[in-house]
């Protein structure tokens, strides 16, 4: 089989390396032939050393190397094949027993890090070698290892894969990752017409209140003509900027018929857009100022000096006793502050505290800002009222007045660091799937609020959920908080035994099946599988039913893009980690709209689903993705995911054909990666014949690696169940990419903004 160009690239580029790294002699050993291959330390990486060290010396030869390697890239196809089989057989005698397979599957587990117990072990090494074992032998030979692969053509295709796939397929994410869509400028304006339509309008407003000031001064200097020109901008985005954050009105303007036609999904972006349009003007604006003070010092009758006119009160500059040149550099150096403790790498490493409190600054920005700019506050007046009259509506005192003291009267600190909490809702409390609130607990913080969206559904009438992941100083004060002050399990609460008798009574609502289910499990010790249980040996899930139950304060409820979900014809709800949590109270709410649906045969009791009014919900199809790094991430919300199976698997509806689930484990090694083809066999047998999947223990099989869109959005498209909505809450990263699918696809994209 010839090589492709790429192996021939990989291998050129091999032997360079191999200079570098090679002994006097020409020689390598272990560690240099890991670094070499980009082969992570573990057992098959030993393996291939070993195979291509065809004299036992310990070490290889560059000759030796570069022939084994090429054997694998311009070998045939059974070339590769026999390769994999010495791989597997450990003592090297010709047949693989079933303990030289459980090493392997073993080593396949650490590289994937997926951490099993030796009974899940030894069930899948069982399932893969009575699957290949067909003489019964008790021992697999070449020939029926080949056998194996053919009778799945989905397996025998990846022996084909390129060798730098092969072996290291890590080198070549970075080559898929540039393989996107070409951007179609089309395309985009036709699937994002409301955030177009305010840009255009947005621009027009400032050139044309540019021009209007610049024009009117332009015979007292270009300097100012350009500062003036800028301070007429600053005006209208000092206020645009503040009106992007009226979340309350955002928030009513959503439940309009306006709602659609307005770029609300992306009033946080473009609030991030207008405040680098005030750095640009507001520094513009200042250095303008600044050159035309030193000509106004340079001129021959001048009064002051230059420094007086840039530093001091005296001059006469400004309409609060000249205090324009003071204020102005005032105004710049809290800009500056509040810019960059608002970027990415301050926000999301663990320091949303600076980003926090430096916000706070932009009260002291606005009194000095309308100290320095003389008409200011006639821009300022309404949507700066607006804004006040908000703030206080998020005040405690006005949360106290309307639903009295909020408890948190259960929490769980999971071994993923996720702490789930369980607060009590007030009456009157009305939220929309998907939405989130500002949390403040004085035990943790006094005076800090941090948004979190909820977790649970609106019919769940006695608690909201939260589930807050340790990524930050306070979110782990919160953890540690929890994971102290609760010991083993101790009882519940009177709540949760009445829910208890209506479960077994058969009387249960959702909320309450999913309540009891997951106290029940954690009460047991015990989950859904053994993959949970084994993963959290290291720290056990606590749970606390606490007797002074933890005061908070919650502001909100603050809708999302996810409010869209139940007018869409095909909704596609796309999480990644801790993102699953809007999807999670979304999926909730769609159960219990089914089965509120379902309606009793007066013939034959046969319960079934009745058709659900499009004003309830229009969907006709949900496809749900849930993408985790790792094993543990998937606790979170496995009694929901139970739930929904079971619901799938009754007769009385056509949910399994509504609701369509996908997971992804992105650690785990795909078929492509030779160190993960084993794995991979054994837990498709596996589930095959057990109908329960390995990692989380349900029906769903998760896969390996990570989505390929193109492939998914594809089969999205050929389904024709109308038009499709992708909804995604995740790493902005993957959200760049779903972006650019989305308009090539023409979906509507709807990304959760905090």
């Amino acid at each position: 089989m010839a090589a492709t160009p790429v192996d021939e690239e990989w291998l050129a580029g091999l032997e360079r390396k191999l200079v570098g790294v090679s002994s006097a002699d020409g020689r390598i050993g272990l560690k240099e032939f890991k670094k070499v291959l980009t082969l992570s330390d573990g057992f098959i990486a030993e393996r291939f050393f070993h195979i291509f060290d065809k004299t036992g010396s310990g070490s290889l030869s560059t000759h030796e190397l570069i022939d084994g390697v090429s054997l694998l890239t311009r070998g045939s196809k059974l070339d590769k094949l026999r390769f994999i089989f010495q791989v597997y057989d450990v003592d090297g005698n010709g047949y693989i027993d079933p303990e030289e397979l459980r090493i392997v599957i073993e080593s396949c587990m650490g590289e994937s890090t997926l951490r099993l117990s030796d009974k899940q072990l030894d069930d899948l090494t069982e399932a893969l070698f009575t699957d290949i074992d067909v003489d019964g032998s008790g021992t697999i030979t070449f020939e029926e290892l080949k056998g194996q692969l053919e009778r799945n053509p989905g397996l025998l295709e990846n022996l084909t894969v390129s060798v730098p796939d092969w072996l290291s397929p890590e080198l070549t994410k970075q080559r898929r990752r540039t393989r996107t869509s070409g951007f179609s400028l089309w395309r985009y304006i036709r699937n994002n017409i409301p955030v177009v339509v305010t840009a255009i309008v947005f621009v027009l407003i400032n050139d044309v209140l540019f021009a209007y000031n610049a024009v009117t001064y332009w015979d007292s200097g270009r300097a100012t003509s350009i500062a003036r020109g800028c301070g007429l901008c600053l005006n209208f985005n000092g206020v645009a900027v503040i009106v992007l954050m009226l979340r309350k009105t955002i928030t009513w303007i959503r439940g309009t018929a306006i709602g659609p036609f307005m770029p609300l999904d992306q009033h946080i972006d473009l609030h991030k857009v207008i405040a680098w349009l005030i750095v640009i003007f507001g520094t513009g604006h200042t250095t303008a100022h600044f050159v035309n003070f030193g000509l106004i010092a340079n001129e021959p009758n001048a009064t002051y000096a230059y420094w007086e006119y840039s530093f001091s009160t005296h001059t006469d500059v400004g309409w609060v006793s000249g205090s324009a040149g003071i204020t102005g550099i005032i105004l710049l150096l809290v800009l500056i502050v509040m810019v960059i403790c608002s970027q990415p790498c301050v926000r999301r490493n663990g320091h949303f505290e600076v980003f926090y409190w430096t916000h706070m600054l932009f009260a002291v920005f606005y009194v000095v800002l309308l100290v320095h700019a003389k008409d200011f506050w006639k821009w300022f007046l309404v949507p700066g009222t607006a804004y006040i009259v908000e703030r206080l509506l998020r005040s405690k005192l006005v949360h106290l007045a309307r639903y009295g003291r909020t408890y948190i009267i259960h929490g769980t600190t999971m071994s993923s660091k996720v702490t789930h909490l369980e607060i009590s809702r007030p009456p009157g409390f009305t939220f929309q799937p998907g939405d989130y609130v500002f949390l403040q607990i004085p035990a943790i913080a006094k005076y800090e609020w941090h948004p979190f969206t909820i977790s649970s559904c609106p019919e769940q009438s006695d608690v909201i959920w939260l589930h807050v992941r340790s990524a930050g100083t306070w979110t782990t004060r919160l953890y540690e908080y929890f994971e102290k002050s609760t010991g083993v399990t101790r009882k519940f609460t009177i709540f949760v035994k009445a829910a208890a008798r209506r479960v077994s009574s058969g009387t249960a609502s959702l909320s309450e099946k999913l309540t009891q289910q997951y106290k029940k499990r954690l009460s047991a010790a015990s989950y859904v599988n053994e993959s949970v249980v084994n993963i959290g040996r290291d720290k056990a899930q606590r749970y606390i039913a606490t007797r002074n139950p933890v005061e908070c304060y919650i502001d909100g409820p603050y809708g999302t893009p996810s409010a869209h979900i139940f007018q869409a014809d095909h909704a596609v709800l796309i999480g990644a980690g801790i993102g699953v949590t809007p999807f999670a109270a979304i999926l909730q709410s769609i159960v219990s709209r089914y089965q509120k649906a379902k309606v009793q045969c007066p013939n034959c009791n046969h319960m079934f689903c009745g058709r659900i009014p499009q004003s309830v919900m229009k969907l006709k199809k949900v496809d749900f993705y849930w993408i985790n790094r790792d094993q543990r991430a998937f606790e979170w919300f496995i009694s929901l995911l139970t739930q929904l199976e079971v619901e799938q698997s009754s007769d009385s509806s056509n949910f399994d054909q509504f609701l369509e689930m996908h997971m992804y484990m992105t650690s785990a090694l795909k078929k492509e990666d030779v160190k993960g083809i084993c794995l991979q066999m054994a837990i498709e047998l596996l589930h095959k014949n057990t109908q329960k999947d390995v990692i989380t223990g349900l029906k769903t099989r998760t896969e390996a690696g990570r989505p390929n869109w193109h492939e998914v959005f594809g089969k999205i498209k050929a389904e024709r169940k109308g038009k499709v909505a992708v909804f995604f809450c995740g790493p902005p990263a993957l959200g760049k990419v779903l972006k650019s699918k989305c308009d090539h696809y023409g979906f509507t994209f709807r990304r959760e903004n905090f």
